[in-house]
């Protein structure tokens, strides 16, 4: 492990599947180093993999299957800043898609718990828009939506 800072993410034994998954379906993401237990642990066996590196976007990250114990909350998520209606529907399809479920303004969750910000920068403009009233008609279009519709969020910008 390279980094001197990495996000450590907590798995109930699917640390590499995980991984694989984004790495499959991110940008600049890969699957790097796999550890096996050198001997039996609370949560496996001895040969069971232990901890996995990876890299989601960029950042380097280390699966660690680590039991039932602790779960994924909003209060962690990833956001991916996407640069159009294509690149927001391919990566959010993709999440939900694949045992994941939608949430509110942009936010989905994954097959293991972890939360996702599909962002269309597009969306982060219009509610940063120095007018305000067209950032807040952005922001109001935002709230009533799951998957951001780009379309929909420069239309109530415009008014």
């Amino acid at each position: 492990m390279a980094s001197k800072n990495t996000v450590c993410l907590w798995f109930d034994g699917a640390a590499l599947e995980a991984a694989q998954f984004y790495a499959e379906t991110f940008p600049d993401s890969s699957v790097g180093t796999v550890h096996r237990a050198p001997g039996d642990y609370p949560a496996g066996k001895q040969g069971d993999v232990l901890t996995v590196e990876f890299t989601v976007i960029g950042i380097p990250c280390l699966g660690l299957n680590g039991g039932p114990g602790a779960q994924h909350s909003h209060a962690f998520s990833f956001q991916v800043a996407t640069d159009d209606q294509a690149e927001t529907d391919r990566l959010w399809n993709a999440v939900v898609g694949n045992g994941g479920r939608a949430s509110q303004c942009g936010w989905c969750q994954d097959r293991w718990g972890l939360s996702w910000q599909i962002t269309p920068r597009a969306l982060i403009e219009a509610i940063a828009d120095p007018d305000p009233a067209a950032a807040k008609r952005a922001f109001e279009a935002m709230m009533g939506m799951t998957k951001i519709d780009i379309a929909a969020i420069e239309a109530a910008r415009r008014g």
